[in-house]
């Protein structure tokens, strides 16, 4: 695994540990400002990805598909951060501080409104991270050197379709409720 790899796998894991770090400092230590502060770590660690792989492109690296998931990881990160840092303040929340109520899990018409939300969601991940794939295309201009960038970009753009398809589907074809 190669260097940008591994920055990759650090940004993620960072980012779950800043999470955990505030919600444990927010729910456990009773310190909301220093939680908030933990929280608001994430979009740091997103500029952290962006910078050494602009940097390593910048020097010359032909771009790789690693490259493209860290465009594809900065997307996802905006787009999905504040609603992954809800979800897990909620669960925190109900299953550590025995608190509040039990989390939801959403059938019927709820559950395709919520996947249509998400498929929504995920168009603006695609909007963010295709943004910089394309700008990484265009300042490195030699196609030989960005072709797995286009290719993720393609592919990208199937599975985002996919998304919707399951989305709507759900309208359709409502998920049932768990029988006991």
């Amino acid at each position: 695994m190669n260097f940008i790899a591994w920055i990759i796998v650090a940004c993620e894991i960072g980012f779950w540990v800043v999470i955990a770090a505030g919600l444990i400092t927010r729910y456990i230590f009773n310190q909301k400002r220093l939680g908030l502060f933990f929280l608001a770590l994430t979009p740091v660690i997103d500029l952290v990805l962006l910078v050494v792989t602009a940097n390593d492109l910048y020097n010359g690296a032909t771009a790789t598909q690693v490259h493209a998931l860290a465009a594809i990881y900065l997307g996802v990160s905006i787009a999905f951060g504040k609603s992954m840092i809800r979800w897990a303040d909620e669960r925190f929340v109900y299953y550590v501080k025995k608190q509040g109520t039990k989390p939801v899990r959403r059938t019927g018409m709820a559950y395709a409104k919520h996947s249509m939300k998400g498929s929504f969601q995920h168009v603006l991940a695609f909007i963010i991270g295709g943004a910089f794939l394309i700008i990484m295309i265009y300042l490195i201009d030699d196609p030989s050197k960005t072709e797995a960038l286009s290719d993720m970009f393609k592919l990208w753009a199937l599975i985002l379709g996919i998304d919707f398809v399951m989305s709507v589907s759900y309208f359709i074809w409502p998920r049932p409720e768990k029988t006991k």
